[in-house]
């Protein structure tokens, strides 16, 4: 048996690196530093995947994804904050609202909102669906904060009733 030498020359290693070998270790580095980033979120909690969510959408959608969670909690302090479907997701007793940003709006799915009254007409989506329920938001829209309060009590209040459809 031969036992092969692993030591190479100065001229040897000079030579790989002007082959472009260098390049392929930094681009090896750069994808696992890449790898490292996004391993991160599945340790980061529901709360800290919304923030991440809000910091990466640089615009009008990042605002009103952080209006509207605010909201959220104002209505009902005892939410739990999720983190479903790649969505953030509010639950009480059951799934309540989920937020999550589109292309062209920001829709707020109400889990059970087939079984809610919307005095205020703010559903505007979703509308021939069985159970949900959503309001589409596009850039400029103003939010009508006490009437998805109201909307927000109203569904957490049926599912606490235990009137899950």
């Amino acid at each position: 048996m031969t036992d092969t030498a692993h030591s190479q020359t100065i001229d040897d290693l000079d030579g790989m690196l002007e082959s472009g070998m260098e390049e392929g270790v930094t681009e090896t580095m750069d994808r696992l530093a890449e790898l490292v980033e996004k391993s991160k979120e599945q340790y980061m909690n529901p709360s800290e995947r919304i923030d991440t969510q809000i910091a990466e959408l640089a615009d009008w959608r990042g605002q009103m994804i952080a209006q509207l969670r605010k909201l959220i909690r104002e209505a009902d302090p005892d939410l739990t904050e999720e983190w479903k479907w790649e969505t953030a997701a509010w639950s009480h007793r059951g799934l309540v609202c989920a937020v999550g940003a589109f292309k062209e709006t920001v829709k707020m799915n109400f889990f059970q909102g087939a079984f809610l009254e919307d005095p205020q007409k703010l559903f505007n989506a979703g509308l021939d669906a069985k159970k949900t329920r959503a309001i589409d938001f596009r850039e400029g829209d103003v939010v009508d904060e006490s009437a998805l309060k109201e909307l927000i009590r109203a569904a957490v209040a049926h599912n606490v009733g235990g009137n899950i459809g």
